[in-house]
This record gives C-alpha cells, sequence and structure tokens, in this order.
C-alpha cells in the first residue's frame, strides 16, 4: 500500500460537478492499493497516518498527529501510484490491485480510518476526479507499507 500524504489547510474532491468529498485543516491521502494487500496493511497505515506528527505545535515544531489537532482526512484512491515507469514511455500498472479487490480495500480503509475516530471524507472509486487542495507548508510525504521509500 502506497500513500501520498499532503498536510491541507483545505481539500475536496469533484465528480462530474458534484463534490463528493471535502474537508478543512487535516491531510489529502492518496492511496495506492497493491495486489498483495490485505488487512495488515490496512491496518499498518492508517495508524502510521493517523500519528504521524507532522502539524506545528505552539513553538512551531512539527510535533503534532491528526489526532492532536482533530483535523480530517480525505482520502482519493489512486492505483496509478503504482505506475512503473522504468521501461519505455508507458507506465505499467501490474503491481496495482485489480479494481473489485482494490475497491474492496479502499472501502475497508475510509472504514479503518472513520472507527479511529477521524473524521473522513473520499473520493469515488474508478471516477475521473478533479482533487483541489490548499497544501500547508508545503507538507507532502510518501508512505509505502513494505518500507521501500
Amino acid at each position: 500500500m502506497r500513500a501520498v500524504i499532503q498536510r491541507v489547510s483545505s481539500a475536496s474532491v469533484t465528480v462530474e460537478s458534484e463534490i463528493t468529498g471535502e474537508i478543512g485543516h487535516g491531510l489529502l491521502v492518496l492511496l495506492g492499493i497493491h495486489h498483495d494487500d490485505g488487512d495488515t496493511e490496512i491496518k499498518w497505515m492508517a495508524e502510521k497516518i493517523r500519528n504521524l506528527r507532522i502539524f506545528d505545535d505552539s513553538d512551531g515544531k512539527m510535533n503534532l498527529s491528526l489526532m492532536d489537532t482533530g483535523g480530517a482526512m480525505l482520502v482519493v484512491s489512486q492505483f496509478t501510484l503504482y505506475g512503473d515507469c522504468r521501461k519505455g514511455r508507458r507506465p505499467g500498472y501490474s503491481a496495482a490491485a485489480p479494481p473489485e479487490q482494490a475497491n474492496a480495500l479502499y472501502a475497508k480503509f475510509v472504514d479503518t480510518i472513520k472507527a479511529l475516530g477521524i473524521e473522513t471524507a473520499s473520493g469515488r472509486f474508478q471516477a475521473h476526479m478533479q482533487v483541489s487542495l490548499v497544501n500547508d507548508g508545503p507538507v507532502t510525504l510518501l508512505l509505502d507499507s513494505n518500507k521501500q521509500f
């Protein structure tokens, strides 16, 4: 499982002129599902993101987590995080989970985040989405459940 995490002042996702998810202060998470992912990766990723200390404390140091600040999370499925660009000019996506598996794990990840007490919004799986955000910092981090980076 891979995630691009952006600390935001606000973020939203729109599908066919309809806002399907919107948050204020918090995190935008672009989430890619690998074909070998399961419950272990969901739990690891959810806990890791929830507890990342990437929000400023009163001294201006990144020392607070999403839970500490009461922020929200917008989760958007993005299979292209598993795009392999090492050969040729067209990325290959063979490492990404097939749609049925990815959709189920994406939904389970969103439910896991909600169960952790985080206000959560999401995009629409397999839809063409427009994602808008105001990156706060900017702060952008990459996570991989296999710890490849």
